[in-house]
């Protein structure tokens, strides 16, 4: 057959050629969600089944995240239903991950309507290595700051439809898809977390984006979106309405950009910060305005639904000493420490330690009443009594506990410890009173 004349080959003739020379052909019928195919060779015997569902393969060929065979999660696959619908010929390049394969295999893929309506004839091809190659170089040349944007699309309102979808995670094409924008706005809401489910809802409805958007103005904000493996990350919401001379013309570009790595950046450094101003720079613990803070917090608790909370007020003994026999550099590393042992035994007691001045802290202890808070304040005065304090050798602490009344003011709190710890050392330091 191949030596013969060009002229020469009948209908039938080029049929097999066809035949011979594809890798895979299904046919489908969309309205049954059924496929069936004809041909498959190569990669195809692993990706085609004999007949199968229809909304599964269009999920097999390109709803999966780019460069694997990972399916994307529910809520994105509802685009496939859509997404399966061509209104003519169609042809696209895809990229699928056979099983046991480490590199995706570049597919051509092109759809030919026929018969009744809604039913196709797939053709696949598996492209040789050098034009995989060529499209994976190509593919990388564009792959610039547009791969930043997850989703894009185009808006009519007025048509309440949507165009020229696009899903960077699953392909650089078009979405060959048809959804009403009213219809995207319910499948897309389940992306989002509860909490900005809202919000979307309301900054999404047509009639606020008519009456908020004059032409050629664009808008965003920022939130949790669940991505193509179902993990949340932030994202940078989009809005722009097209610039037209029509005040009736409501078209928009709408897009998802991915801001997760910058916004974490941005997310630890306000950390940080927070961490900063409310931390006491030489101790490490709460400072005095943060400790202060807790201490309301506790009396609201208290006020609220009467659970009980106890303070204390830590003092070291005769510390003006050790700064004036040692000297302050001593003095700090003593403070340092005797937040330390604090810290360590506070953990798992549910109780907060700040500094409140000098040699003075302040620890809010939540879940305690006042016998509980004596025992808790007895562990830390052994504790400190019994340690090997780097250059000045041993030391002890007076403290002072008290539990809170839901009658309490703030004022009247801080007066009872400062009094009850002044009361233990008065009465020989290296004691506990609770008033």
């Amino acid at each position: 057959m191949n030596d013969k004349n060009l002229n020469d080959y009948n209908d039938n003739e080029i049929s097999e050629l066809f035949y011979q020379s594809v890798d895979a052909i299904v046919i489908a019928d969309s309205p049954s969600d059924t496929y069936r195919t004809i041909v498959s060779r190569g990669i195809f015997k692993s990706i085609l089944k004999d007949e199968g569902v229809y909304h599964d393969l269009i999920v097999k060929l390109w709803f999966h995240v780019s460069d694997t065979n990972m399916e994307v999660i529910e809520d994105y696959q509802a685009f496939a239903y859509n997404t399966g619908i061509f209104k003519g010929k169609y042809s696209r390049r895809l990229k699928i991950n056979a099983d046991g394969d480490d590199q995706p295999h570049i597919v051509q893929m092109t759809v030919y309507p026929f018969g009744e309506e809604k039913r196709y004839l797939f053709v696949l091809d598996e492209l040789n290595d050098y034009e995989s190659l060529e499209e994976s170089l190509t593919t990388k040349k564009i792959n610039t700051i547009q791969n930043s944007y997850l989703f894009s699309m185009y808006i009519d309102l007025v048509q309440d439809t949507t165009s020229s979808i696009n899903i960077t995670e699953i392909s650089e094409d078009s979405v060959n898809a048809s959804i009403k924008y009213s219809e995207w706005r319910m499948m897309i809401v389940n992306m989002f977390g509860p909490e900005d489910q809202e919000q979307f809802l309301r900054r999404t409805d047509p009639e606020y984006l008519k009456r908020n958007f004059t032409p050629g103005r664009t808008s965003s904000y920022d939130c949790m979106m669940r991505n193509l493996e179902g993990k949340f990350i932030w994202v940078k919401l989009i809005f722009s309405r097209a610039q037209t001379n029509n005040d009736d013309d409501y078209r928009f570009v709408f897009m998802v950009q991915d801001i997760h790595e910058n916004s974490m950046e941005i997310l630890s450094a306000l950390k940080k910060y927070e961490e900063m101003a409310i931390t006491d720079p030489l101790t490490g613990v709460f400072n005095h305005g943060e400790i202060e803070t807790q201490l309301h917090n506790a009396l609201s608790v208290c006020h609220k639904n009467g659970e009980p909370v106890s303070v204390m007020m830590l003092d070291l003994d005769m510390f003006k000493k050790i700064n004036d026999n040692f000297g302050h550099s001593a003095g700090d590393t003593t403070l340092k420490h005797f937040a330390k042992i604090m810290k360590d035994l506070a953990v798992e007691q549910k109780a907060f330690v700040g500094r409140w001045g000098g040699e003075e802290f302040v620890i809010v202890c939540y879940g305690k009443d006042a016998d509980s808070a004596l025992k808790f304040a007895e562990v830390l005065r052994k504790s400190v009594e019994s340690y090997e304090f780097p250059e000045i050798g041993h030391i002890t602490c007076s403290i002072g506990v008290t539990q809170l009344k839901t009658s309490d003011e703030f004022q009247e709190v801080f007066d009872r410890i400062d009094k009850a710890m002044y009361s233990s050392k008065h009465n020989g330091r290296n004691m506990v009173t609770v008033l």
